[in-house]
């Protein structure tokens, strides 16, 4: 299920490893995150796979100097985790920054941008879309950039890492 997002009951609850959903019936969460709480770390159920996606909606903070998304092969630090894509918000520079870490080897950054998409103190949501050939970016519904796979079982994309200057909303 492409784009299904997890939610709590009002009290919060998490019933049979289940989350809730509004109505209190069961949701199997294909994405699921217990707490937003920036430095972030979550599991990808199943992993990524074309047509899965992965929804970040968050509040950049007042004074940021930058922010980053990833999504790595587990959460390993020795050996470090590959990094599928990691997505850096820089906002000195107004660089939004992609890259990816294989076998401990970081790859040829990437950095063209139409335009830097996030404001200080303002609400974003930022999509990672897999496609076969590629990730495919979106930021408040417009696409962004594409970023082409450096990894290649894509089922082994399972952790999502959230880092810096923005407090979490939703994670879906």
């Amino acid at each position: 299920m492409a784009g299904s997002v997890a939610q709590r009951d009002a009290a919060g609850k998490i019933e049979d490893g289940h989350l809730n959903n509004s109505l209190g019936s069961p949701v199997q969460a294909e994405v699921y995150f217990p707490r937003l709480i920036v430095p972030f770390c979550g599991h990808i159920k199943g992993g990524m796979r074309p047509g899965k996606k992965v929804l970040v909606m968050g509040i950049v903070d007042l004074n940021p100097e930058s922010f980053d998304i990833s999504l790595t092969c587990g959460d390993s630090e020795d050996p470090p985790a590959d990094v599928a894509i990691e997505l850096k918000a820089i906002f000195p520079d107004r660089q939004f920054l992609r890259n990816s870490c294989v076998s401990g080897e970081w790859g040829e950054e990437q950095s063209s941008l139409p335009y830097f998409p996030f404001i200080p103190d303002q609400p974003f949501k930022v999509e990672i879309l897999c496609e076969h050939p590629r990730f495919r970016i979106f930021v408040d519904g417009h696409q962004l950039f594409d970023f082409y796979h450096r990894i290649e079982k894509l089922s082994a994309i399972d952790t999502i890492k959230i880092n810096g200057d923005l407090q979490l909303t939703k994670l879906g």
